[in-house]
């Protein structure tokens, strides 16, 4: 984002785990994002957060971090959320860097399983929706 001339805001916007994210009306007809739910979860690890590029299309938000994904030119797409990480991914990340995770999000390693129960499905089923779309585009 910084390199398409975004300002970057750091550790202003901490989201961990599971979190729900929702579509602009650009982000309904792009097509990268086309196949998902308006509103869907998705694994986030970030405590950073930045602007939209000028000229860029914004394509999701969430009430932590505005812009959560966004495509810049015809074919150059940004996302702050772990699409590419499934549950496989968020599992050992919770074991390999729990300290930090508890720091970030008290709690959330204890309730892992719970969480996972609710919403790694989904956010499984969308990230492979996301790489399905983006490999389709190139």
């Amino acid at each position: 984002a910084r390199g398409a001339g975004a300002t970057n805001h750091i550790g202003t916007a901490g989201e961990y785990g599971w979190t729900e994210v929702q579509r602009t009306d650009a982000g309904r007809d792009d097509p990268l994002l086309a196949a998902l739910p308006d509103r869907f979860p998705i694994l986030q690890w970030h405590s950073d957060t930045f602007t939209l590029p000028p000229g860029a299309v914004h394509l999701a938000t969430s009430p932590t971090a505005a812009v959560q994904a966004f495509r810049y030119g015809r074919a150059g797409y940004a996302t702050q959320f772990h699409f590419e990480a499934n549950r496989a991914v968020a599992t050992d990340w919770s074991r390999e860097f729990a300290e930090a995770f508890e720091v970030a999000r008290p709690g959330w390693i204890a309730d892992f399983d719970t969480h996972a129960a609710k919403d790694a499905a989904a956010a499984d089923a969308h990230g492979l929706a996301i790489a399905r779309a983006w490999v389709k585009l190139i």
